[in-house]
């Protein structure tokens, strides 16, 4: 039996824009559908576009804004690391989704979409990320593009998006 718990925090002036049982069922339909049937734990922060650009800099060594950024607790930094230790609780912490309101709000509007559906489509592409995915070269983000439209496709189905 699969215990997915997804832990949402949503930064005070975003708390009205960002619905968090419907997030968690997204994030929870991504892991479904990517076959995760264990016990694991992601958050999912909506935050804005100054602490976003930070945790870039920080991060990526990007010193600008992002949609958002995936940091993953279960990929190893090197060869030199320690492998990944199970929690006491049994839940796999897979790890950390960060989203900028004001990017992707004013990213629907240069794509001619709602707030809601780039929502959706950045939440599902950050935890996408944390199960291993990725978009440098143009197989590989042929292969996520994929998953992200089937993936929001039967959300839509099952009435979770």
């Amino acid at each position: 039996m699969s215990n997915h718990q997804v832990n949402i925090e949503i930064d005070e002036p975003f708390q009205e824009s960002a619905d968090e049982a419907w997030l968690q069922r997204l994030a929870e339909e991504t892991l479904r559908q990517e076959g995760v049937t264990a016990s694991v734990d992601i958050s999912l922060v909506v935050t804005d576009d100054d602490t976003i650009q930070t945790l870039n800099r920080t991060y990526r060594g990007i010193d600008e804004p992002t949609d958002v950024l995936s940091f993953s607790l279960l990929e190893e930094s090197s060869e030199d690391s320690q492998a990944f230790v199970a929690p006491p609780d049994g839940l796999t912490h897979l790890g950390e989704v960060v989203i900028s309101f004001p990017y992707i709000a004013r990213q629907a509007q240069d794509y001619r979409h709602s707030v809601e559906q780039e929502l959706a489509l950045v939440a599902v592409h950050g935890v996408l990320h944390l199960l291993g995915y990725d978009h440098i070269d143009p197989d590989d983000q042929r292969r996520m593009k994929s998953r992200e439209r089937a993936i929001l496709k039967e959300a839509l189905k099952r009435a979770i998006a």
